[in-house]
């Protein structure tokens, strides 16, 4: 699967986004998918993830009832809803797609098999 991460930009404290990732190859309903940041010099943190049945839902205690994670089989796309964003919420955007598994969906990065390019997002304060 490819996939294409969309939707970044600039905008002011207490604004909204909204990030696409893009499936194409496979069914995006086949994957775990995961939303990460990253900032230069630093690990990529896991945002939000949604499980292949798309009935389990995760979130990073940071975001936490201000994203969303969303998934349109019909588009072959997922989503990352953010809300109330906040400076530190400035980073590059990564989704990434996990083989289906019985244990769940994984959290850490090292467990997502296939990535997109990042999309930048600035929240000026």
């Amino acid at each position: 699967v490819q996939l294409q991460a969309s939707g970044g930009g600039l905008v002011q404290t207490g604004g909204s986004l909204r990030l696409s990732c893009l499936a194409s190859g496979r069914s995006i309903s086949d994957y775990g998918i995961g939303w990460f940041r990253q900032v230069p010099g630093k690990e990529r943190d896991f945002v939000a993830g949604m499980s292949w049945t798309g009935g389990s839902r995760f979130y990073g205690d940071s975001v936490k009832g201000r994203f969303i994670i969303s998934r349109d089989s019909a588009k072959n796309t997922a989503y990352l809803q953010m809300n109330s964003l906040k400076p530190e919420d400035t980073a590059n955007y990564f989704c990434g797609a996990q083989i289906r598994s019985e244990v769940g969906l994984r959290l850490d990065c090292r467990d997502y098999e296939f990535w997109g390019r990042g999309t930048q997002v600035t929240v000026s304060s």
